[in-house]
């Protein structure tokens, strides 16, 4: 499509509105992005979008152990549990935030499990651990859901919220047929201790995959392309 041609599509993508957001430096900025995450592969993400210096990191107060114990009480699809996380998240950060009359922040909730067979795969306890997820895994299929939700402070008013959007998106990895001394050496490099399902695959872990369908950023954590349609459409919807 030429640059002169038009749709009903243009603008929908972030980069198109990325202007309306400003620095995380600028006190002047009416519109603020806040990651609700200390997530490396996130800040990555975000920057590789074009905005780095637009939004702050902080963590989420949300105890998640307890969370994620009283969701599997409950009958919830792994889909629905990312979700929810992702929600959850972002509302906790709600009231650390600083309120001013005309000033909007967006807070970015996610969160990214592995599903296997309907088993929910969260970040290892310790090295056994991660070798047990790693050998499940070996020679199969499984999928990656990551969460994301976004809600807007000071919408409409200085304590007012509002839930912009929420969703999950989802990929289908395979892991090739690992051998005992390939799970043995990748965990021994550290790298699978902090991620769902025990590894990383923008790291030493995307050895292990033979192959995928869906959004690679999905994997990583925060799936790219769909985030940047749902922020786009949430920030014309402020009509900052």
């Amino acid at each position: 499509m030429s640059a002169s041609t038009s749709s009903k599509d243009d603008g929908s993508l972030l980069v198109s509105n990325m202007h309306k957001i400003g620095l995380s430096t600028d006190a002047s900025s009416r519109l603020k992005l806040l990651l609700a995450s200390q997530s490396p592969r996130r800040r990555e993400i975000l920057d590789m979008m074009g905005l780095s210096g637009r939004y702050t990191a902080e963590p989420s107060p949300l105890n998640e152990e307890e969370l994620q114990i009283e969701l599997s009480k409950k009958d919830i699809s792994p889909h629905d549990y990312a979700r929810t996380l992702a929600e959850r998240k972002a509302h906790a950060k709600i009231p650390s935030v600083t309120k001013s009359n005309g000033e909007v922040t967006l807070i970015i909730g996610s969160d990214t499990i592995v599903d296997l067979d309907g088993v929910i795969m969260e970040k290892p306890k310790d090295e056994a651990d991660a070798c047990e997820m790693i050998q499940r895994l070996s020679g199969n299929w499984h999928q990656v859901h990551t969460g994301v939700a976004v809600y807007a402070v000071g919408v409409g008013g200085l304590d007012e919220e509002k839930l912009m959007f929420s969703f999950t998106d989802t990929a289908s990895v395979k892991f090739a047929s690992l051998t005992d001394e390939d799970i043995k050496s990748y965990v021994s490099s550290q790298e699978p201790m902090d991620k769902a399902g025990s590894y990383g695959i923008q790291g030493i872990g995307g050895q292990l995959v033979e192959r995928m369908e869906g959004d690679f950023f999905t994997v990583m954590g925060l799936p790219m392309h769909r985030f940047s349609r749902e922020l786009s459409s949430a920030i014309r919807l402020l009509d900052i």
